[in-house]
């Protein structure tokens, strides 16, 4: 990037060379010769010994000096400076200020103490420096205003970074620009400034101002510097302009090879095209670099990496190691365990922290957190951790990735604990330690911690982007949708991102709140905020209970309008939709479509097939997940098994159960074994059932594993197994949370006629205040959702549905008793008279 050079040399030009006198013939020599050699001076003696890396003993040749000169108090200000000692710099500024009359500040004192000003950040008293010489000078050279320029342009970066990181402060520099007002007091602006310019507008994201001066800096004659080409290619690239960027990159090779050959400029050049993603020419341009160093090659390594192209990443990265030449640094780790981050390629990422340890001999602090999120993606949390706390030296930075990889990996309680011994080790919590927090609270929809942490927020005044979107989430998943909502419209409509909006919609959604999500919706395409695959995702779910298929028809029809429909999410809400909605052609359509499939896609599926009874389709679908490299996860084997349940195919229900462990190394959940149970108790094995219920332990007490065998007994007629089945339930449900059961033990007793039994549970739940929860089911007519409950008599038509229910109840009464008789007639055995 563009910045100010300090003109005046540390040491002085060497003097010209005298020539000896002539050498007159002689035969004695009573004295040695006499050296012709000048004294150095003071100011180059200075010059030399800072030229040597050893300012502090400049300083003491200094302090030796009784009154120094200008020049000899800048030799030791520049000196400072150069060795990367600006505070000194700064010190010795002031010192000199308070010398005065004996000595006056010059151009070069104001042009270096500017630059130690702007390698501080101190805005402060690079103002006050300004101030000096304002007064001092009525016309300043040229290089202490491009110095001036590069100190504004520091610090105020950095300021807006810090205001950002803090507390949020919206910095508008279109209305008060002080880098802007200083370049345009300057009479004349060499490339120097016009660089300074350039990259002032690129920190301050103004990346249309930036072209625009870059453009500008051409048409005043400026011949651009190869700096002037770094400077302007971010803003290309962010922007997205891919014809400006070919025209200003065919500038450049017009300017000739000590530009393009320029190591600075193509690693520019390489990062804008592979950020406007023309990873051609990206890639032409680092085949062509005569030479490469390290700064090269991490950049063609990351361009793909960030574009999520982690196998050309890695056959980059694997022909690097190759190169005696090619000093790796810890970008060149970074990219490369990235890149096998994206890929979840466990042994590959052993071999990679294989190699690391071997190549350094204490491995740096940014490469171990990049490991250990590395790990974590790979699902070895545990190794993650392992390293974490071997880590002898740990920043917050690893705190924050440690933490976060407990909550991606789904162990919230312990990011919680680690959350805890991170403030008591005395490290800030920052945003991303709260976005984890938030995350954490939202997984165990725990009101107290997401409170805590909000109220955290409010009290340290710290903001983020996207902080309202995490509130919002966490407070919808803990149940408080009403201060979701509140913070929801806090918020100004105009300044609701995309996020924010997708928040609430599916909040509405997961606390059943339908109409208030498609209300959402319209308010956002109504604010002209573009939906994304996440909106459409989490309004697709408020379709299936309202039962209004037309509404998922129009969300599908909408996604195909923004290419939307191929993405894998919404493909994998449109199956969930279309199946639970009963049209699972559609489903099996939209399935056959989707380009790339997960494992949740292949899930979803399996699971519409076995709720529609198509079982086969449903257990074909699951082997064809291997021919695909696709592994199924204990969800999937949780919808095939239900499937094989429906279906009644016991056999192939058991084998899969079997492979699961066996092959897939996973272990049942309690939703295995309740499919299980249920899969044996629908085709009448009810006891083998109950001896695999018995058999699990303490694994089995679980409600729904013993209420579907209940379910089971009923379904076969075992009164006495649900007796002993029921007597079971009750003494787990302490809670008194599970009504169903004891109506489905006293529907039990009510078909074998012992109405004493049922009189007994129903005054049991009478006495626990239990009652069941009246079920309720709708259907769509015409666009219009009618809904029902038992004894239901509030639609306005009820008296002629009823009426249509009792004439369908008469006949089918009376095909069975039709079937009956045919049946009996056909069973009457005949004997020959």
């Amino acid at each position: 990037m563009a910045s100010s050079s300090v003109p005046l040399p540390l040491s002085p030009p060497p003097p010209t060379a005298t020539p000896p006198p002539p050498q007159l013939p002689q035969i004695h020599s009573l004295s040695p010769p006499i050296p012709n050699l000048k004294t150095p001076t003071i100011r180059s003696r200075l010059s030399k010994i800072c030229q040597e890396g050893r300012p502090h003993l400049a300083r003491q040749l200094f302090d030796s000096i009784t009154r120094p000169t200008t020049v000899v108090w800048n030799t030791i200000i520049i000196g400072f400076v150069c060795n990367n000692l600006p505070y000194e710099a700064i010190l010795l500024y002031s010192q000199m200020k308070k010398s005065s009359p004996y000595t006056s500040c010059d151009n070069y004192t104001y042009s270096s103490v500017l630059k130690a000003c702007a390698e501080t950040r101190n805005l402060r008293i690079g103002k006050a420096v300004h101030c000096h010489f304002i007064r001092c000078f009525s016309n300043p050279s040229r290089f202490v205003y491009n110095s001036l320029l590069n100190m504004y342009s520091t610090c105020l970066s950095s300021l807006d970074a810090e205001m950002v990181g803090r507390k949020y402060v919206e910095v508008d520099f279109s209305k008060y620009d002080l880098v802007r007002k200083v370049f345009d007091t300057m009479r004349r602006r060499n490339v120097v400034a016009w660089n300074t310019i350039v990259s002032w507008y690129v920190k301050t994201e103004r990346y249309v101002e930036a072209v625009r001066q870059f453009r500008m800096m051409l048409r005043m004659g400026i011949r651009p510097s190869t700096i002037s080409f770094v400077n302007v290619f971010p803003a290309l690239s962010s922007l997205g302009d891919y014809k400006s960027a070919d025209v200003v990159y065919g500038l450049l090779v017009k300017l000739g090879s000590e530009y393009v050959n320029d190591l600075f400029v193509a690693s520019s050049a390489i990062f804008m095209y592979a950020e406007l993603g023309c990873f051609d020419f990206a890639r032409k341009i680092f085949d062509n670099c005569l030479e490469r160093n390290t700064e090269v090659w991490n950049t063609m390594i990351g361009g793909y990496v960030q574009n999520n192209h982690p196998v050309e990443a890695i056959e980059l990265f694997v022909q690097v190691l190759e190169l005696d030449e090619i000093v790796f640094d810890d970008v060149t780790f970074l990219s490369a365990l990235s890149a096998v981050s994206q890929l979840q390629e466990l042994d590959l990422g052993q071999q990679l922290h294989a190699y690391i340890i071997k190549n350094f001999v204490a491995l740096p602090v940014v490469v171990l957190n990049a490991v250990i999120v590395m790990y974590s993606r790979c699902n070895s949390i545990h190794t993650s951790f392992k390293i974490f706390e071997k880590m002898q030296e740990r920043d917050v930075v690893s705190w924050n990735t440690m933490i976060s990889a407990f909550v991606q990996n789904g162990l919230d309680d312990e990011g919680l604990m680690l959350v805890y011994e991170m403030q008591k080790q005395g490290f800030m919590i920052d945003s991303v330690t709260v976005t984890a927090l938030l995350s954490a609270a939202s997984n165990l929809r725990n009101q107290d911690v997401g409170k805590q942490t909000h109220a955290y927020l409010l009290r340290h005044g710290i903001h983020f982007e996207g902080m309202e979107s995490y509130l919002i989430d966490m407070y919808a998943k803990s149940g408080l949708i009403k201060t979701a909502r509140q913070i929801f419209e806090k918020n100004d409509s105009g300044d609701r991102d995309q996020a924010t909006w997708n928040a609430m919609i599916a909040g509405y959604t997961q606390n059943g709140l339908l109409e208030e999500a498609f209300v959402a919706f319209r308010q956002m395409l109504e604010h002209n905020v573009t939906p994304n695959v996440v909106t459409i995702a989490s309004v697709l779910p408020a379709c299936n209970p309202m039962g209004n298929i037309e509404l998922g028809k129009q969300l599908h029809g909408f996604s195909i309008h923004y290419l939307l429909d191929q993405n894998v999410f919404v493909g994998t809400s449109l199956i969930d939709m279309y199946s639970k909605s009963g049209v699972i052609d559609y489903a099996a359509n939209v399935f056959a479509k989707i380009p790339e499939k997960n494992s949740v896609t292949y899930t979803t599926m399996i699971l519409g097939y076995g709720q529609h009874g198509m079982s086969k389709r449903a257990l074909s679908l699951f082997r064809s997940m291997k021919g695909c490299g696709i592994e199924p996860d204990a969800i999937t084997f949780v919808a095939v098994l239900s499937a094989c349940s429906y279906a009644g195919l016991v056999d192939e229900g058991l084998q899969i159960f079997d492979l699961m462990q066996q092959e897939y190394k996973i272990q049942p959940s309690t939703e295995h074994y309740c499919c299980v149970a249920d899969m044996l108790g629908r085709v009448g094995k009810v006891v083998e059932a109950y001896e695999f219920v018995k058999e699990l332990g303490e694994e089995g007490n679980v409600l729904e594993i013993w209420g579907s065998l209940l379910g089971s007994c009923r379904l076969h007629g075992h009164s006495e197994l649900a007796e002993v089945v029921a007597k079971k339930l009750l003494e787990m449900d302490t809670r008194n949370s599970m009504p169903g059961y004891h109506v489905l033990l006293s529907n039990i007793y009510a078909e074998e006629g012992n109405w004493e039994n049922v009189d007994k549970v129903r005054k049991e739940m009478r006495e626990r205040g239990l009652r069941k929860e009246v079920g309720c089911s709708w259907i769509d007519v015409g666009g219009y959702v009618n809904r029902f409950a038992s004894k239901d008599q509030e639609h306005p038509q009820s008296h002629e549905i009823y009426e249509m229910l009792e004439r369908l109840a008469m006949e089918m009464r009376n095909v069975g008793n039709k079937t009956i008789q045919n049946s009996n007639v056909d069973a009457t055995p005949r004997f020959d008279e």
